[in-house]
Parts: structure tokens; sequence; C-alpha cells
């Protein structure tokens, strides 16, 4: 069976939810899948039940805050998020935070070369190089070392020209109205 990359991007909301979707196709058709999520700690809904799916393995790279670049969000935006995101100056994102996302990028380079996986999922991956915590380097070296058994996912806004030039399959989910300008804020089950 072919493998290929996929890209799921854009502004709109379901990048992950697809991913996961596709997560459970895989499994059900006997496919070995690690989810690994970039820039996310298990404070999901989806970390209820993932972890319990066989043939699934769920591991996260974040911290229990989400981490923005100065200038990225609005200062309205930024106060609905309230003390779940840190704002740091462009080019110095949390040492700390670079380390911990070394670590999943180590964990994404041994999970895509190794070929024990059918599916690897790099979930928030995007963002994480949105915001220079991994390079296009490693990316490169990542999508070059790839086995040619594993299927890779990458979600998250902002991907690069060169990532959707790379990819097999690009979908952009595009946000054409959303009740969060409202104030409606992430609701349990259905985005958080």
């Amino acid at each position: 069976m072919d493998t290929y990359v996929q890209v799921y991007t854009g502004d709109g909301k379901g990048k992950t939810t697809a991913a996961i979707g596709l997560a459970i196709r895989a499994i059900g058709a006997g496919k070995k899948v690690l989810f690994l999520q970039f820039m996310k700690s298990k404070v999901y809904s989806e970390h209820e039940i993932l972890p319990t799916l066989p043939n699934l393995t769920l591991e996260t790279v974040g911290k229990p805050f989400f981490i923005i670049q100065e200038g990225v969000k609005s200062k309205e935006e930024l106060a609905r998020w309230g003390d779940e995101v840190v704002v740091f100056p462009v080019g110095k994102p949390p040492a700390d935070y670079v380390a911990l996302i070394a670590k999943g990028m180590e964990r994404a380079k041994e999970a895509t070369a190794s070929g024990e996986y059918d599916v690897v999922v790099l979930d928030e991956y995007v963002m994480a190089l949105f915001f220079g915590l991994v390079s296009r380097e490693e990316s490169e070296a990542l999508l070059a070392h790839r086995s040619p058994k594993t299927e890779l996912i990458f979600t998250g806004r902002g991907a690069p020209d060169w990532l959707i030039d790379a990819a097999d399959l690009v979908t952009s989910m595009e946000e054409v109205k959303h009740y969060y300008t409202k104030g409606v804020l992430a609701r349990a089950g259905i985005e958080n």
C-alpha cells in the first residue's frame, strides 16, 4: 500500500478533529497509530478516550498553557484566553518550552523513520514550526527519513508553502463563521 504525507491547516476549526477521525478509521482497519500532540498537555476531551483504543498511542508534548508570539493575536483575543496563554517576544520562545518540543521532535523522528507505526499524526506540529520551536531543516529531515510504510499527518494553522509543496494531500479549514466571535469559549467535547 502506498503511503502519503497529509497536511490539515487553515484558520477554521477541525484540523485536530479531522486527524482524530483519520486515526480512528486507521485503527478500525487494523493499523497501528501514533498520535503525537505538540504544544498540548492532556487537558482535552480526546485524552479521555484515545488512550483506551487498541493500536493507538497518544503522547503529548506541551504544558497546561499555550504559547503565542507577540503580535499574532489582538489584546481582545488574548484577554479571552486569560492565563491559558503565555506571550513571548518574536524569536524568543520560552527555553523550557523549546527543550520540551525538542524531545517531541526526537520522538517524531524515531516514530516516522522506524516503520513501527502505519500512521503518525503530528498534531499542532505546524504551530510549533510557525513559532520557531522546530525548524524547516529538521522538518525536511523528518520527511526525508520517513519510512515508506508510514502515513504522516501534520496539523496546525499557517502551514508554510514548502510544507504544502512537500505534502501529497492538503486540506485548508476555512473559517466562514464561528460563535467565539460572540464570546463563546471552548466547550468540552466540541472544541476542548
